[in-house]
């Protein structure tokens, strides 16, 4: 009875459907919700989907983890549901201020303290390097690659992502790099490699700690790179340059400012900083950052994605940082995601062999078909931001050849 009342209520919703058509099959049934083009599809291997569908994409996933349903094409269902996704988000908006006291009481009951943070960031990033080496490419980096030439295999982007970043941040032998975020190292390395410079990196995944720490020893780059465990509140010093590759997400929407006057705190007077960020719609943003949804409770723990508008304002607001540069690399994350999507598909059986079982593996291909559509529709965007101080253009006439000399050296 549950089941079947929970299918009338979905149903209803499903009729709303504006742009494109979904199939249902079920039961030998096949039902079509809304016309035309585009068109995804969905069986349903057991009524009790419908009962866990009525929680929302945290329901929905963990459904599909189970396997009481599939879908021929994840990303074609995902963009169809971004595609009709605006009525939905008209009514998020109208119970948000009712939402808000809700919102201060969790903030205030479950507060982002470091040790919160470390086990939301364990909880992602420190499910084993023996996974994220069976997805990404031999560099390990797990952020927007940028494929300047279709051709490029995954390596090669992701090479072309870092080139591009320190070219962005003019990088040179006289500079002190900052990065917040370290990964599994492959920035700290490239920079250090290709511009001579001083790097300090630093992460809160014991993990990730450990893998960078090798990867610089077997580089020999040890006397140029320091990897910290530490949180990026706990740093000191000044920088010259400073970095930060996808990491803001995971800060959450409280402390957007005080990240952003953390690292205006930690950079020199004529420092300059990149953030490469995933970023959602800022008419979302204030829906979603109250939401409890399938990325944020079952992916990222704690995470929340946010808008370029709340991080001008909150730079305007905290910092003296200028921006100087913006540059919207999102549609190479559709083709990131696809390439990680089927590196992870073609490992299935080796990573069950490692102990990722059947139901993580199906919430995984989930997340991946998950972002690579949001992405495509553009519900969320990859944004690199230049953000300066602002004597950035006063640098010293040594430091200005140093940089020449290395370009030319480059070249």
């Amino acid at each position: 009875m549950i089941d079947r009342i929970a299918r009338w209520l979905l149903s209803r919703f499903l009729r709303r459907i504006a742009t494109g058509s979904l199939i249902v099959l079920e039961d030998g049934s096949r039902r079509v919700y809304g016309s035309g083009p585009p068109a995804a599809t969905i069986r349903v291997h057991s009524a009790r989907m419908w009962r866990m569908g009525l929680t929302g994409s945290r329901g929905l996933a963990d459904a599909y983890a189970d396997g009481l349903w599939d879908s021929p094409d994840l990303v074609a269902l995902v963009r169809l549901a971004a595609r009709n996704a605006g009525g939905l988000d008209r009514l998020r908006r109208r119970l948000a201020p009712g939402r808000a006291p809700l919102q201060r009481v969790r903030a205030w009951l479950w507060p982002s303290t470091r040790l919160r943070r470390r086990r939301d960031v364990a909880a992602h990033y420190d499910l084993g390097n023996q996974l994220f080496s069976r997805m990404l490419d031999p560099t390990m980096s797990y952020s927007c690659a940028v494929f300047e030439d279709p051709g490029m295999t995954l390596e090669e982007a992701q090479l072309a992502k870092l080139e591009l970043i320190c070219e962005k941040l003019d990088l040179g032998p006289g500079d002190h790099l900052l990065e917040i975020g370290t990964g599994w190292g492959a920035l700290a390395i490239h920079a250090a490699t290709t511009r001579g410079c001083r790097v300090t990196t630093t992460t809160i995944s014991r993990e990730q700690h450990a893998h960078a720490v090798e990867a610089v020893q077997r580089a020999g780059l040890e006397d140029r790179v320091t990897v910290l465990l530490k949180d990026y509140r706990d740093l000191t010093g000044r920088y010259d340059k400073l970095v930060s590759i996808e990491m803001i997400e995971a800060v959450g929407w409280r402390h957007t400012g005080t990240f952003l006057a953390k690292c205006s705190d930690l950079l020199a007077p004529h420092g300059a900083m990149l953030i490469q960020a995933i970023a959602i719609d800022d008419r979302a943003y204030e829906v979603e950052k109250a939401s409890r949804s399938f990325m944020n409770t079952r992916i990222f723990p704690g995470g929340c994605l946010p808008s370029l508008a709340v991080m001008t304002r909150a730079a305007a607001r905290r910092t003296d940082l200028q921006m100087v540069d913006l540059r919207d690399i999102t549609p190479h994350y559709v083709e990131t995601l696809r390439r990680w999507r089927a590196r992870f598909g073609m490992h299935a059986g080796e990573l069950t062999g490692l102990g990722y079982d059947e139901r993580f593996q199906r919430l995984w291909t989930l997340y991946l078909a998950y972002c690579e559509a949001g992405f495509a529709e553009r519900r969320i965007l990859d944004l690199q931001l230049v953000l300066a101080k602002p004597r950035r253009h006063i640098a010293s006439p040594a430091a200005a050849v140093e940089r020449l000399t290395a370009a030319s050296a480059r070249a």
